[in-house]
C-alpha cells in the first residue's frame, strides 16, 4: 500500500496486520498479544508513514515483537517462510526482539528502558554528522518508570537532540496493574514538558493524526527533543481483551482465537464472517 492508500483507508492495513499478529501469537500459544495491539497503529505511522532508509527505529517495548515481525514481513524484510518460524527453536524471530538479523531490528530490546538511551545515542550522532537523519523510540507507558529513561531524556534535552522522536504507547495497564497503582502517572504530559521536551498527545489509534503529528515535529528544528504521549487501548480491536490487564500475558485458546480474529475481519476490514 502505497502512503496516500494508508492515509485513504487507513482500516484497511490496521485490521490486515492485527489478524497477522493475532495468527502469530496464536500458533505460538504465547502471550503479549494486549499490548501489540495496543501499539500496532503507531507503528504504522511510523514505518508505513515516516521512516526514511537512513532513519533508524528502536521498540523499546520489545514484548510487542509480534507487531514489529507483522510489519516488516509486509514491508518486505521478514518473508513469509520466517514469520512462520516466530517463538520456534531456532527462530530468528524470538519473543523479544533479537539484533543481527534484519535491518529492521537494530538492537535487541525487552529489558524496559534501555531502548530511548540507544535513540538518544543515535540521535546524538546523527546531530554530529549532520546526516538529517531521526531516531524514533516507541516505549510503553510502564517503562517511564525506569530510571535510565529519564537520564537518557534529560541528555536529549541538554545536547538539544530535536532528531529524536519518542512515542509513549500509553495504554494505562503494566505487568501488574495500571500505571496509576505502581508508581503513578509517569508517562504524563506535565512531567514530559517540565523537564523539557516537545510534548503533544494524540490518539494512538487515529493513524492520520499521528502521520500529521509526526510530520509537523519533524519540521520544527528548534533545539528541542519530541515525545507522543499516545492513547491507545490495550487489546485494541477485540473486544474481551480490551483494557483487560490479563491479556499482557494470556495466550489463546481455540474459540477465543476464532473470536479475535471474527471481530478484526468485522470491525477493521467489513468482512462479515459466520465464525
Amino acid at each position: 500500500m502505497t502512503a496516500e492508500e494508508i492515509i485513504d483507508n487507513p482500516q484497511r492495513l490496521s485490521g490486515e496486520l492485527r489478524l497477522k499478529i493475532l495468527g502469530l501469537y496464536h500458533k505460538a500459544n504465547a502471550g503479549h498479544i494486549g499490548c501489540s495491539l495496543s501499539c500496532i497503529d503507531l507503528m504504522i505511522a511510523v514505518l508505513f508513514l515516516n521512516k526514511k532508509e537512513e532513519d533508524t527505529f528502536i521498540l523499546s517495548k520489545g514484548h510487542a515483537a509480534a507487531a514489529l515481525y507483522a510489519c516488516l514481513n509486509v514491508l518486505g524484510e521478514i518473508s513469509d517462510q520466517e514469520l512462520d518460524t516466530f517463538y520456534k527453536d531456532g527462530t530468528t524471530l524470538p519473543a523479544h526482539p533479537a539484533p543481527r538479523k534484519y535491518k529492521g531490528i537494530p538492537f535487541a530490546t525487552g529489558s524496559l528502558g534501555h531502548g530511548l538511551p540507544i535513540a538518544t545515542g543515535i540521535a546524538h550522532a546523527a546531530k554530529v554528522s549532520g546526516d538529517g537523519s531521526y531516531s524514533y523510540a516507541l516505549l510503553s507507558d510502564g517503562e517511564t518508570n525506569e530510571g535510565t529513561t529519564w537520564e537518557a531524556a534529560h541528555y536529549a534535552i541538554q545536547n538539544e537532540l530535536d532528531n529524536l522522536i519518542m512515542i509513549i504507547d500509553k495504554n494505562g495497564l503494566q505487568g501488574f496493574g495500571t500505571t496509576t497503582q505502581v508508581l503513578g502517572e509517569t508517562a504524563s504530559p506535565e512531567k514530559w514538558k517540565a523537564i523539557g521536551f516537545e510534548t503533544v498527545v494524540v490518539d494512538g489509534h487515529d493513524i492520520p493524526q499521528l502521520n500529521e503529528t509526526i510530520q509537523d515535529l519533524k519540521g520544527r528544528k528548534n533545539g528541542i527533543p519530541k515525545v507522543i504521549i499516545a492513547d491507545t487501548i490495550k487489546g485494541k480491536g477485540v473486544s474481551y481483551m480490551e483494557n483487560k490487564l490479563e491479556w499482557h500475558y494470556l495466550p489463546m485458546k481455540q474459540e477465543q482465537f476464532d473470536l479475535a480474529t471474527q471481530e478484526v475481519k468485522e470491525r477493521y476490514l467489513n468482512e462479515l464472517t459466520n465464525a
